[in-house]
């Protein structure tokens, strides 16, 4: 239920998670559930809690870049940091890096280390000319940074990248081709412990490089569609 509830409800979504952690506290999953929809609805002590009684469970760090967001939620963007360096990135999965990337990123901003919030983003994952799934909200927080450097024209192109990335993705799996859309069942946290945190990157599974989206590719068919208009 806090799955299915966690977009449209966050403060219900909540209720049932803790109802859960009352019948089963010791299992790692609901602890997870219960920082999630913490998080959710803006308690990020609660939230550091429960991710830290989740790590402890199960030996995952699945969930750092919620931490760090966690931290600076509650108003900590040097523990934030720490946090985050705490750990060898190489161990993490792809997307768990990428999420990394985006909250050391805005721990940075939080101290107004501009320059070194765009160096966090300088990852191999950032391609502007392949698309994956975590792609659009990476290209985001670099236009975001750009803009506070007030390279506004470097900004404006990473954005604009970001809505090719999330058009070419939303293609390639048919949501653009759709006009209404029925959701049967959310899963919020997967098996490997990825969770969709509030800085908007979305959890994936690996994705084979041969499945990437050519960005330029994208970018010339619309370019040639807008033309022949």
């Amino acid at each position: 239920m806090a799955a299915r509830l966690i977009d449209e409800d966050p403060e219900l979504a909540h209720q049932h998670a803790l109802a859960a952690s009352r019948s089963a506290g010791r299992v790692g999953v609901v602890r997870e559930t219960v920082a999630i929809t913490a998080y959710a609805v803006g308690d990020f002590a609660l939230a550091l809690r429960e991710l830290r009684t989740h790590r402890r469970i199960t030996g995952s760090d699945e969930q750092l870049p919620l931490i760090v967001d966690s931290e600076r939620g509650v108003g900590r963007p040097d523990r934030a940091l720490e946090e985050g360096r705490a750990v060898d990135r190489m161990t993490l999965s792809v997307p768990v890096r990428v999420q990394l990337a985006i909250a050391m990123s805005g721990a940075r901003l939080d101290l107004g280390q501009t320059d070194r919030a765009l160096q966090e983003l300088d990852i191999p994952e950032a391609d502007p000319d392949r698309a994956f799934e975590w792609s659009p909200a990476l290209f985001s927080a670099r236009a975001a940074v750009l803009e506070e450097l007030g390279r506004h024209d470097e900004a404006a192109e990473w954005e604009h990248r970001a809505q090719i990335a999330s058009d070419a993705l939303d293609a390639a799996s048919g949501v653009a081709d759709r006009e209404v859309i029925v959701v049967e069942e959310i899963d919020l946290i997967d098996d490997e412990g990825g969770v969709d945190v509030a800085s908007g990157v979305i959890p994936v599974a690996d994705v084979d490089e041969d499945e990437a989206i050519d960005m330029q590719t994208v970018a010339d068919d619309a370019d040639d569609a807008e033309e022949s208009r």
